[in-house]
């Protein structure tokens, strides 16, 4: 089997993206090989974009969620049980 060689611009493109990733090169290569470069370098972005925003804005419990999930469906559910009727 003959061993994968990169350019020397797409291996300064998977330097840079586990630098990013906060992983080696080496780790990194299993995720491009897999997915592609367009794809890991847009879901590492993503990833760094919601941890910040997690940081500056905070989380909710997931229990507030539920509730407020469960309210969101049980109001839908009236508005349609009243259409119907």
């Amino acid at each position: 089997m003959k061993p994968l060689a990169l350019s020397p611009a797409n291996q300064r493109r998977l330097e840079k993206l586990a630098r990013s990733a906060g992983r080696t090169p080496r780790s990194m290569m299993r995720f491009v090989l897999r997915d592609g470069f367009e794809f890991c370098e847009w879901d590492v972005r993503e990833s760094l974009k919601a941890e910040a925003s997690v940081r500056k804005h905070g989380t909710i419990p997931n229990e507030i969620v539920q509730r407020e999930a469960r309210a969101i469906i049980a109001a839908a559910h009236v508005r349609r049980t009243k259409q119907t009727a």
